[in-house]
């Protein structure tokens, strides 16, 4: 009898074992088991690609790019005082082209008063980064500088950042994709549809943002301010202050100054000589003669 119930329960557990197995086999025609139809959740603010918890998931897995190097933008802005607004905003182009870079923008304008003119403008080159300086130099040298100002910042986070979540953005545009290809109803197509313009629309305003800083980054901007002088206006000769001059420099300025007055003197007497032979002479010897005589 013992052995007859253990028989029994052998039995009873190999037909249970049997049903759940059977049980889980059920579902799709496949063999699969029925997952139910496709629902995208849009409600959540993560879309149509499988809710927050698989997108962090997917947006952790996307390494973060580094760079390189550091990206930096140089921008330079100088004000010259030139001769002619034309020959210098010429020959800055041509200093722009000769390196590589170009003109980006200019203006001018013309300035009357009575019957005399002037011109003042400014022209914006952008010039390889790396000639940012030589460039300055250049621009320097085409007048006299009344004001200089250059400025360097450094972009690499922000570029860093932008490719992060372009990164990101591909990566859910990808889901999407293949959420819509997946997609049964009508319904669901529009969902998704509507999700992944958004989505597409973010990464091309990314995209542009991360064209336009590396553009900056490329090419440093050098803005400069030309003006012409105005009539009656001292023309400046880019000379320092005498009491900025150094000690040194002011004592042979002086060793120069008395040699010139020196000079100067010898070359006056030269030229009295003469006269003092044709006219002095005689007239110390009338002189004389009548003090001789008492006449004087």
């Amino acid at each position: 009898m013992a052995l007859t119930r253990r028989g029994l329960a052998v039995v009873g557990v190999a037909l249970l074992l049997v049903t759940a197995g059977c049980s889980a086999g059920l579902g799709g025609d496949d063999g699969q088991p029925d997952s139910g139809a496709f629902t995208p959740n849009v409600a959540d603010g993560g879309g149509a690609d499988g809710g927050d918890a698989a997108r962090g998931e997917s947006e952790e897995a996307v390494e973060q790019p580094t760079r390189a190097g550091r990206s930096k933008v140089r921008t330079g802005e100088v004000t010259l005082r030139v001769e002619s607004y034309t020959t210098a905003r010429g020959a800055l182009a041509e200093a722009a082209r000769s390196r590589g870079g170009f003109v980006s923008d200019s203006s001018r304008r013309r300035h009357h008063r009575e019957n005399r003119s002037w011109t003042t403008g400014s022209v914006t080159l952008r010039v390889p980064a790396e000639s940012f300086g030589a460039f300055l130099d250049r621009v320097r040298e085409t007048g006299v500088v009344l004001a200089a100002d250059t400025s360097t910042e450094d972009v690499t986070g922000r570029l860093v950042d932008l490719e992060a979540r372009l990164e990101n953005l591909r990566a859910r545009r990808d889901r999407l994709r293949g959420l819509y290809e997946n997609a049964d109803t009508t319904e669901d197509v529009l969902a998704v549809g509507d999700r992944l313009s958004d989505v597409q629309g973010e990464i091309e305003r990314l995209e542009a943002r991360t064209a336009a800083l590396e553009d900056r980054v490329a090419l440093a901007t050098v803005t400069v301010t030309l003006r012409e002088p105005e009539p009656g206006e001292p023309v400046a000769t880019g000379e320092t202050a005498w009491y900025d001059t150094g000690v040194v420099a002011a004592f042979l300025g002086s060793v120069d100054g008395v040699l010139t007055v020196l000079r100067a003197a010898g070359v006056g007497l030269a030229y009295l000589a003469p006269y003092l032979l044709a006219f002095g002479l005689p007239a110390v010897g009338a002189a004389a003669l009548l003090r001789r005589r008492g006449v004087v």
